[in-house]
């Protein structure tokens, strides 16, 4: 006797919900078509039966209750699911008036979205409206999040809101608002770089070296601080994403097609702070002396050999994405205050280095070049080749290792390798 399989047809224009969608209704047995459109969800419902569609609310060329309405004309019998990020009551009276079976809130766990669907296909079809609506305002309303005990996360909690939370909305977010969000975070990183080399200006001939280089790290921390408080894309924490790429949550094509969005809206926000702190005419403090200070770190870096900058590099974005990592771990202000600013205290103080910062440092000394802050040295290798090829390329390359290698990469074997294989 043929055994009949369930088939599923999941409408949404986002690629990781589809294929998630997909992954995990197939290794249950189901039979699962995909449409990226609305269009292309009701066509294949008249050319196709489907006992269930999972329907996004939002798409850019249909709205989904109108693709739930105009399905209804020809698949009556059929159970609906509203998948959304962006429900309201006003959109559950209207799914219930339509029959919708039932409304899950993004982002979802697995096992959420594959309880509503089995609810929906066991369920007497339509129901009584009036109960529905009553369920499906219930559910909205436990959607809102709540308080969060102030406990920090466990390693293997925060590993999976990496690998399927936080990575994902990275690489499903718009280009625009990436794009925006690397900016200001170029701005923040060019911040602290900033007031470190205020501070380290004659901090070591008055206390110290090792004191120093503590203090210029502990002021530098407050970029890091405001991109992930205020909300911006920094390249070196987005190493991270490597981990949802490893969960198979989507391609490294588009994985590095964020980086380099990223990377380059970084590169903007960094070059424009420099500008606006050469325009300002800050750097002639103390005589001067600041912005000396700020040529010779410029000029330091560009003359690192290519190996010290790889490693220096490598130490620097392991523990910026450790900082980054119990950051997520915490979920109170203060703790996340805390979490970051030791690691990145720690980065600075060891002198390892920072692509993002350098992206402040060394356009900055080579808007100085020909100052009264150059003292009538010539600076002649301090040029903006010297800085890419020199600095940037090696300091990148780097970066990438100590973050996407030994935080994310590793992380990702260690908590989630194993829930992978069983998903």
């Amino acid at each position: 006797m043929m055994v009949h399989r369930r088939r599923i047809l999941v409408v949404d224009d986002e690629p990781t919900v589809r294929e998630s969608c997909e992954r995990i209704f197939s290794a249950r047995g189901y039979d699962v078509e995909t449409a990226a459109t609305g269009r292309e969800g009701l066509e294949r419902t008249e050319r196709g039966f489907f006992d269930c569609a999972l329907v996004d609310l939002k798409m850019p060329d249909m709205d989904g209750m109108e693709v739930v309405r105009r399905a209804r004309e020809s698949r009556s019998r059929m159970a609906v699911l509203i998948i959304t990020g962006f429900g309201d009551v006003g959109s559950a009276a209207e799914a219930t008036r339509l029959g919708v079976s039932d409304y899950v809130a993004k982002p979802f766990e697995p096992e959420e979205i594959i309880a509503a669907v089995e609810r929906a296909l066991d369920r007497e079809p339509l129901g009584s409206p009036a109960a529905t609506l009553d369920r499906v305002v219930a559910e909205l309303r436990e959607s809102v999040p709540k308080p969060e005990s102030p406990e920090p996360r466990a390693p293997g909690a925060t590993a999976e809101m990496v690998s399927r939370g936080v990575g994902v909305k990275k690489a499903t977010a718009s280009i625009l608002s990436t794009a925006l969000l690397g900016v200001l975070a170029g701005v923040y990183i060019g911040f602290g770089a900033a007031l470190a080399t205020l501070v380290g200006h004659d901090a070591a001939a008055n206390v110290g070296v090792g004191i120093a280089q503590v203090l210029v790290g502990s002021v530098f921390s407050v970029g890091l601080i405001l991109v992930v408080l205020a909300g911006a894309e920094l390249f070196t924490g987005n190493n991270l994403m490597v981990a949802s790429v490893l969960d198979k949550q989507y391609g490294v094509g588009r994985l590095l097609s964020r980086w380099t969005l990223v990377y380059a809206a970084n590169l903007a926000g960094s070059v424009l702070l420099a500008v606006i702190m050469y325009e300002s005419g800050l750097w002639k403090m103390a005589g001067n002396a600041v912005g000396a200070k700020a040529l010779a770190i410029a000029n330091a870096k560009v003359n690192l050999p290519f190996g010290e900058a790889f490693f220096r590099g490598v130490g620097c974005n392991w523990l910026v994405c450790l900082a980054v990592w119990m950051a997520l771990s915490a979920k109170e202000t203060a703790g996340k205050v805390l979490v970051i600013f030791f690691p990145i205290m720690a980065f600075v103080a060891l002198g390892y280095e920072h692509c993002v910062a350098n992206m402040y440092f060394v356009p900055i000394g080579l808007f100085l070049k020909g100052t009264a802050a150059a003292g009538g040295a010539a600076f002649e290798s301090l040029t903006w080749g010297r800085f890419v090829v020199g600095n940037l390329v090696p300091v990148t390359l780097g970066n990438m290792v100590g973050g996407a290698v030994f935080v994310g990469s590793l992380y990702w074997l260690v908590y989630m390798r194993r829930a992978a294989r069983t998903s």
